[in-house]
């Protein structure tokens, strides 16, 4: 089976560094999948589920924010905001920030405003997709 050397860093810590078999990321055109041998690129990452498949067949998930993909000969360098497994996740507090975003989409203060409530939507509603994860 074929491998990379995949390196996932969050601005507060190294998230992953080893060997994969499959990544797939998200990006604004949909997910994104990246096997060994891709070519070379640079994406944009947005919020969203991260999906890592090891040498030994097992799969982790993470929710990930905001950041930037690089695939350069058989390495992957994954650089995120934020980076969050399953059970690292608490669910009450991803529900409130949810609620919160909500009510300040609602109250259409700003253009600012507006988006900085979408990105903080996007985020709680995302840890909450991959908190289910934890469940499986």
């Amino acid at each position: 089976m074929n491998t990379f050397k995949l390196s996932v860093l969050a601005a507060e810590r190294i998230f992953y560094e080893g060997e994969c078999v499959s990544l797939v990321i998200p990006i604004s055109q949909g997910r994104y999948g990246i096997q060994a041998m891709h070519s070379n690129m640079i994406a944009a990452i947005v919020p969203g589920v991260l999906k890592v498949t090891m040498p030994d067949g097992s799969e982790s998930v993470a929710a990930v924010s905001g950041g930037i993909v690089k695939v350069e000969n058989n390495q992957v360098l994954l650089l995120v905001d934020t980076v969050e497994r399953p059970e690292e996740i608490d669910e009450n507090r991803a529900r409130r920030a949810a609620e919160q975003a909500k009510e300040a989409i609602l109250q259409k203060r700003s253009i600012q405003d507006y988006h900085a409530a979408q990105v903080k939507m996007a985020r709680a509603i995302n840890r909450l997709r991959v908190k289910k994860y934890e469940n499986i």
